[in-house]
């Protein structure tokens, strides 16, 4: 026991040359996207890497009145965070090595919203259709309880595609 704590103490995880973190967006613009990330670790220790991946975003609804009558929206409506653990066994851990691809983090808009949420006229309108875009990914990892690396990439204006988070933060 006091062997495997002096390894997770002795650690010193950084990303190696070329592993920062990118994270992949797919489904912007429906009302769901998956975020996914990867990266490459060097100097780990004994023990099981967490990495959580938070995701947040805001989606333009379209207002449709009781009669079906569609009429763009004017108001973003925020949605999220939603955030997606992925555990790595330290047996993955190959001469303090990992590579690592996150599990899918899953941010949804409501189908419906009301219509004073959308910025429909009145309150016989309803929001629909939801154009979903991801404003904001936090990276969180940690081995053995210490969180070593937490980063957000953010922007009010979307996020899409590939999004490369800095080696430090």
């Amino acid at each position: 026991m006091a062997v495997a704590a002096s390894l997770a103490l002795a650690a010193s995880p950084h990303f190696k040359h070329g592993g920062t973190p990118t994270c992949t967006i797919a489904g912007s613009g429906t009302n769901t996207t998956s975020t996914t990330c990867t990266g490459s670790l060097t100097g780990l220790g004994f023990g099981d890497v967490t990495i959580n991946t938070t995701v947040s975003g805001s989606a333009v609804y379209q207002c449709q009145n009781n009669g079906g009558n569609i009429a763009p929206g004017q108001n973003r409506v925020l949605v999220g965070p939603s955030t997606t653990p992925t555990t790595i066994d330290s047996g993955a851990i190959k001469n303090g090595n990992l590579t690592f691809t996150t599990n899918p983090a899953t941010l949804s808009a409501p189908d419906t919203v009301s219509g004073s949420a959308a910025g429909c006229p009145n309150a016989n309108w309803k929001g629909v259709n939801p154009n979903l875009t991801v404003t904001s990914i936090e990276l969180s990892i940690s081995q053995a309880g210490s969180t070593f690396y937490d980063c957000t990439v953010s922007n009010p204006n979307g996020l899409s595609g590939k999004v490369a988070f800095p080696a430090s933060c």
